[in-house]
């Protein structure tokens, strides 16, 4: 089983930008943690980052026959990109929403999400752990 976790616009940037909202940890420490899960539950992954929509389009088109399930947290493109919407519905593959802060509880523009329109399962405001969540639903899914 291989899984690949996708990660948005300046995800990059953890830990530097507003730390009070997406914690002080790193963009690193997020992929080693995602490795370290996949490791104990025996599950391959690839983790990518980008700044931009049409990479990340391009990245979730090439998992199709690739990867068996995708971890996405399309960051600030969750509000705007049908463009990530429709090329996750193209693929159809499962696939988990993640959010490291509760954006239920933030500016009503982020209370809207495309890419969730094409997710089994959204998580939201669990930091790290919300991609764990994501991880441990997509193995048992994929396990049945």
């Amino acid at each position: 089983m291989k899984l690949l976790v996708i990660n948005g616009p300046n995800l990059n940037m953890l830990g530097i930008r507003e730390p009070g909202v997406y914690g002080a940890q790193t963009y690193d420490q997020l992929v080693e943690y995602i490795h370290g899960v996949c490791a104990r539950e025996g599950v391959a992954v690839e983790c990518f980052q980008s700044n931009h929509e049409g990479a990340i389009v391009d990245r979730i088109q090439n998992a199709y026959g690739r990867e068996d399930g995708i971890v996405i947290n399309p960051a600030a493109y969750t509000h705007t990109s049908v463009a990530i919407l429709d090329a996750l519905k193209a693929v159809h593959l499962p696939a988990v929403e993640v959010h490291l802060s509760d954006v239920r509880k933030r500016e009503d523009f982020r209370q809207i999400s495309y890419a969730g329109m094409a997710c089994e399962k959204t998580v939201i405001g669990l930091g790290f752990q919300g991609y764990e969540e994501a991880i441990l639903y997509l193995k048992a899914r994929l396990e049945r």
